[in-house]
């Protein structure tokens, strides 16, 4: 049976009146050939050596989903010490919690957790996220997890998934809910309201009403969290291939407002925020190119695309004329305001901020010359030249101009190039020598250069 909504309501501590929900092989789309073989491996050993073992989390939901998961993680009643002797192509990680991690060929990882105890609800009144180091049982596992829909556990033995707390519903449902109390879960580590908003823009689900206003009212302890894990989460979004219904929810949320506040006065104006959201399917575009032609944005271009609008509205980028010291006065100018609103709030770094100034000081020129169809032999020579052609063609889509990915794949920025928009801003002149780049090796048939 489904456990009743008022045990799992008010984020109560989970007690032995909670039974869990058993579905049968028949009952759901989950088959052992669905799963990575490592990971198989890694569950079958675990069963021979004694011990309980579940595929867990975002393997078991995107699996139901029919899709194809990007990671495979375990959680076991092995201990991470019994875990290392059992695995020796491993390592230990995590501090909070320890992790194993079993390495295979190919630069393959599964991750192999222990099952962790409800810690967070052993102390009542705490505003704070306890430290979650003890170990726990299937039960408490499952209702320490954020997300319902991440909440389900898949048994090899018997094709099984074990469901506590209504996981299985949800994902029949199309709906994202908070595990518990979405308040005092938001509460104590707000990053779950990130996370909520993040899986409801991927699989296209709405946020359950109680977790949806308790993210809208508390939306602003986002604040509260380290940079660096809020930059990690953010980046996150912005490579999904989802990163404009990712912005949406955020804009009706008020989320987008709290991780950048001067959006709010801006987005008011619908131009404005149509703007970013065509920009933002630019990025999703290129980020879910099939084949050989993915495409993966370096960061400092992640965050160019996603300020664009505001600082073409703070600089009047494109309708500046820059002659003589102009640009850099303008490029002082740009540094300063992306200093002020989102390097330390995102913990960017120097080299980052440079490219990011970069890209955006010189969108008046590259405008101009796109506009003519020339690019004079000068600029072609300086080391910025493929990254702002390409930041231009991306912007330049976005107003409804050809597809950036065409431009870029046909190399027409740069035809001694194979070009991707991938490249690294070095910020610094030519020069010959290697500089980045695919190494002299290659798993390509044939190797390098017909070199085996």
């Amino acid at each position: 049976m489904i456990a009743d909504s008022a045990d799992l309501d008010g984020g109560q501590e989970p007690s032995s009146k909670v039974q869990a929900t058993i579905i049968e092989q028949a009952d759901h789309p989950i088959r052992p050939g669905d799963i990575d073989r490592e990971a198989l491996k890694v569950l079958y050993r675990l069963r021979d050596a004694g011990f309980v073992a579940y595929l867990v989390g975002g393997g078991v939901r995107d699996l139901y989903l029919g899709k194809r998961p990007k990671d495979f993680d375990i959680s076991t009643s092995a201990r991470p010490g019994q875990l290392r002797r059992l695995f020796r192509n491993s390592r230990t990680i995590g501090r909070r919690f320890r992790l194993v991690q079993v390495f295979y060929r190919g630069n393959k990882i599964i991750e192999v957790s222990t099952l962790r105890s409800q810690s967070e609800y052993d102390i009542r009144d705490s505003k704070v996220l306890p430290s979650n180091n003890t170990f726990g049982t299937l039960e408490e596992d499952a209702f320490r997890r954020d997300l319902t829909i991440n909440s389900l556990f898949y048994e090899v033995e018997h094709s099984t998934i074990i469901d506590y707390v209504g996981g299985v519903a949800d994902l029949n449902d199309g709906i994202v809910r908070i595990v518990g109390d979405p308040e005092v879960r938001i509460t104590r580590d707000p990053v779950r309201m990130l996370r909520a908003v993040r899986h409801a823009a991927r699989a296209g689900f709405t946020i359950e009403e109680r977790t949806w206003q308790a993210i809208v009212a508390q939306r602003d302890k986002l604040n509260l969290c380290p940079t660096s894990r809020i930059r990690d989460e953010l980046l996150k979004d912005l490579v999904s291939g989802c990163s404009r219904p990712w912005a949406e929810k955020c804009v009706q949320s008020g989320i987008l407002f709290t991780l950048f506040p001067f959006y709010e006065a801006l987005l008011v104006d619908e131009q404005k925020k149509q703007q970013l959201y065509s920009i933002l399917d630019v990025v999703d575009r290129l980020h879910s190119s099939g084949g050989d032609r993915k495409v993966q944005l370096p960061e400092y271009m992640l965050f160019a695309a996603i300020l664009y609008p505001w600082i073409e509205k703070e600089f009047d980028l494109l309708n500046r004329e820059i002659k003589g010291g102009g640009y850099r006065t303008l490029m002082i100018e740009i540094r300063a305001a992306l200093e002020g609103v989102i390097c330390t709030r995102f913990n960017i770094k120097r080299s980052a901020k440079e490219a990011i100034t970069t890209l955006y000081v010189n969108m008046p020129a590259f405008q101009l010359y796109r506009e003519k169809k020339n690019w004079p032999k000068w600029l072609k020579k300086k080391s910025y030249f493929n990254d702002c052609v390409k930041f231009s063609a991306l912007t330049e889509e976005a107003g409804g101009g050809p597809e950036a990915a065409r431009i870029l794949f046909a190399g027409e920025c740069a035809p001694q190039e194979n070009v991707k928009l991938h490249g690294h801003h070095e910020g610094g002149g030519g020069g010959g020598g290697r500089r980045g780049g695919n190494p002299v090796f290659s798993s390509q048939k044939g190797g390098v250069f017909g070199l085996r």
